[in-house]
């Protein structure tokens, strides 16, 4: 995709919904480091349905912490791979109180430290909760990148990277929103709704589509 595609690619998106949000539920920084954590591998849906719960009795470390961990499991259970998850929050919640005041650090460095907490999970809460304009790249922002042709590799720091240094820079700070989405509703895996899809002009994929029906 040309530099100039790219822009208009996000200014349309950027028409559409000037303030993209995430679709997991939260009301602190806490509560987001929690939920991208317990997203891993699962739908936002899933884990917003157990978080409504979760939340309610246990929205800080400390709270967290004194469910032990068959209390929060017993939240969090239909959570794919909740065991092991449950297990890494509950340490994360001793390191943000014993190193952290009981803060999210504010660092990549720091975040990554945390158990079960990745670079995706990481840049997740650098860009939600401190508008750091960086981009957490999933499964759905993977996807799109590659097939529209923003952003071409074969790893997720490798597209991270091209998205970093194609993206123009008024429009970093939402990019990430704006991809998931894009990707989770329009550019879908199985079936990308190329007709109805807003940037499609701007998209490679489309155009293979049509070439590979030409005799």
């Amino acid at each position: 995709m040309k530099p100039a595609d790219i822009k208009a690619f996000f200014a349309v998106l950027a028409l559409a919904n000037p303030k993209p949000r995430s679709e997991l539920e939260f009301s602190n920084n806490f509560e987001l480091l929690t939920a991208v954590l317990l997203s891993a591998k699962a739908t936002d849906v899933s884990v917003n349905k157990a978080t409504q719960k979760l939340f309610l009795v246990a929205n800080t470390p400390q709270t967290m912490l004194a469910l032990g961990l068959e209390g929060l499991q017993s939240y969090v259970k239909s959570i794919g791979l909740y065991q092991t998850k449950s297990r890494h929050l509950l340490q994360t919640c001793q390191i943000l109180l014993e190193q952290h005041d009981g803060q999210i650090p504010h660092t990549r460095q720091a975040l990554e430290a945390l158990p079960g907490v990745g670079r995706k999970t990481a840049n997740v809460v650098l860009n939600v909760a401190f508008g750091e304009p960086v981009i957490g790249v999933d499964t759905h922002i993977f996807r799109i990148s590659n097939r529209t042709g923003l952003a071409s590799g074969k790893t997720p720091m490798a597209v991270e990277k091209q998205l970093q240094e194609r993206i123009p820079q008024e429009y970093l700070s939402h990019a990430h929103h704006w991809l998931v989405l894009h990707g989770r509703h329009v550019c879908q895996a199985r079936r990308p709704n190329c007709k109805t899809c807003s940037v499609a002009n701007y998209c490679t994929f489309p155009n293979k589509i049509l070439d590979s029906k030409l005799p």
